[in-house]
């Protein structure tokens, strides 16, 4: 019994004697990696139209309003900046926003909350345009607006030569995305863009029957829409929940007189 004891003793003596190094593994290096690649991806991008309230007198104020929003937002959300274009038409309102999924869906939560609420909406019949998840980079370098002077008169769309929903909000976002990068050359423009920034380009200006066309369109989802399909659960049947042939249970009896 003794002699058992002291082999004991002497394995934990010589286990203290081993110096262990913490080493990383190459699964922990690829962890790692893949972890910074998704902090990088965390950027989204949400593009919306809306209808300017016609009780608003100065277009400027949707800006200012935007603007304090955002700052808001942000000292929620440490760290999340918010770039972006917000082109201010006689009637409506093109939004680009570029931040984290938290920024944009109280954005959202902001357009369904200002009809819901009562207050006096900003902002009519809000419809999204698009969003892009994980997108790789930043387009625009900073939150820009401009008050747009194109003539405020509806001509109409032209139904006759209509095309497809996917094909027109494709043509938009290029557009869009175009502009984005036209911007890139002008890195210190002021916060209010000045005239001759997008008076080069005014082919990457969408034409106001065009937002207005679709505004109309019923595929497009409001922000209400969108945040319902969001918050809901999903109930998806999955194939091990049916059961066939019936268990012996389940089967319907026979009744014989």
């Amino acid at each position: 019994m003794a002699s058992r004891t002291k082999r004991t003793l002497s394995f934990q003596y010589e286990l203290e004697d081993f110096a262990f190094e913490a080493r990383v593994s190459v699964y922990g290096l690829e962890q790692d990696k893949q972890r910074e690649i998704r902090k990088k991806s965390l950027l989204h991008r949400l593009i919306f139209l809306a209808k300017i309230s016609p009780d608003l007198a100065d277009k400027r104020n949707l800006a200012e309003y935007w603007e304090h929003l955002f700052l808001s937002l942000q000292r929620y959300y440490h760290g999340e900046g918010v770039t972006g274009l917000l082109l201010l038409y006689p009637t409506y309102v093109v939004h680009t926003v570029e931040s984290s999924s938290d920024v944009l869906y109280s954005i959202l939560r902001d357009l369904r909350d200002m009809h819901q609420h009562g207050q006096r909406a900003l902002v009519l019949d809000p419809k999204i345009l698009v969003v892009s998840h994980n997108i790789p980079s930043r387009l625009f370098q900073q939150w820009n607006y401009k008050v747009l002077n194109v003539p405020g008169r509806h001509l109409g769309y032209d139904t006759s030569r209509e095309e497809p929903l996917e094909s027109i909000i494709g043509e938009c976002v290029a557009m869009l995305l175009k502009l984005g990068m036209h911007l890139w050359k002008y890195p210190k423009s002021p916060q209010n863009l000045p005239d001759g920034v997008l008076q080069k380009v005014p082919d990457l200006i969408i034409p106001q029957d065009t937002i207005c066309h679709l505004l109309e369109c019923r595929d497009l989802l409001s922000p209400d829409q969108f945040l319902q399909a969001y918050d809901s659960p999903l109930n998806i049947l999955m194939d091990s929940d049916y059961v066939w042939p019936l268990p012996e249970h389940m089967k319907p009896c026979m009744v014989t007189s």
